[in-house]
């Protein structure tokens, strides 16, 4: 898969794509990842890619001409069926099931945006859709690039040294990941629970699921509400709430 980044700090995207996960996919030769500024397009002797926006206001505005130039000459370089992405706080969410929608594609561009944003012109013209990351503001649209990235790259063929773990990966199911365990058997008094040292793949994998449905239980509610549980999922599920201690009712 080719990714292109048309972004203004090309720095930030190369070098993180040698660690990890993502150093291994290009070395591999199963990820390329290549970044382009704007700033090479630049006409003028400062090499300016912003302006002040329209109606007032603080910050910058990314201008049309030497970014529309960087995305264009790298969408000519990605194969037909490549989809543009612009990474941006109102944009929408992005999920397990977008990530891995994605990682079919054949390459991607991405638009990592500065200051106050982009030229929406430019953005009706050349972007397909838009992407966050989550619900806050960040700098630039480096880090969340590399994000949509990272999820995209785990779960090429290949890339992961296991096959499975990109299946058992939280989100996957709708539900988050249970909780895992190493040596040492003990750690400062706290140790591995019994059913993980059993042997009794049944036992452990029903012990899996239960503790998947309580953390989603008790951190993200809003991800059950989208499913719908299995009589046993329920039944797990009512059995991990039963487990919980209850918080003291008082009295005297």
């Amino acid at each position: 898969m080719r990714i292109e980044v048309v972004t203004l700090f090309p720095g930030l995207v190369t070098e993180a794509v040698k660690a990890g996960v993502l150093g291994r996919a290009v070395e591999r030769g199963i990820l390329e990842v290549h970044a382009t500024t704007p700033r090479e397009f630049a006409v003028d002797v400062h090499r300016t890619v912003d302006d002040r926006p329209y109606g007032g206001g603080p910050g910058m505005v990314m201008t049309i001409e030497p970014t529309r130039t960087a995305l264009r000459q790298a969408k000519a370089r990605l194969p037909q069926g490549s989809r543009s992405v612009y990474l941006a706080a109102d944009g929408v969410p992005l999920t397990q099931a977008k990530a891995q929608s994605m990682s079919q594609l054949p390459g991607l561009l991405l638009l990592a945006g500065r200051y106050e944003g982009v030229d929406e012109r430019l953005l009706d013209a050349e972007i397909d859709e838009q992407l966050s990351i989550g619900d806050y503001v960040l700098s630039g649209g480096e880090l969340p690039a590399l994000v949509l990235i990272d999820a995209i790259a785990r779960l090429l063929p290949g890339v992961l040294g296991d096959a499975e773990s990109a299946q058992q990966d939280s989100f996957v199911t709708g539900l988050l990941d249970w909780p895992h365990y190493t040596r040492p058997e003990e750690f400062e008094g706290r140790t591995v629970p019994e059913v993980l040292k059993s042997g009794n793949h049944a036992a452990i994998q029903r012990w899996r699921t239960k503790q998947s449905l309580g953390r989603t239980w008790e951190r993200r509610r809003d991800l059950l509400e989208k499913l719908q549980l299995t009589a046993e999922q329920q039944r797990l599920l009512d059995e991990f709430i039963a487990e919980q201690p209850r918080p003291d009712a008082g009295g005297g």
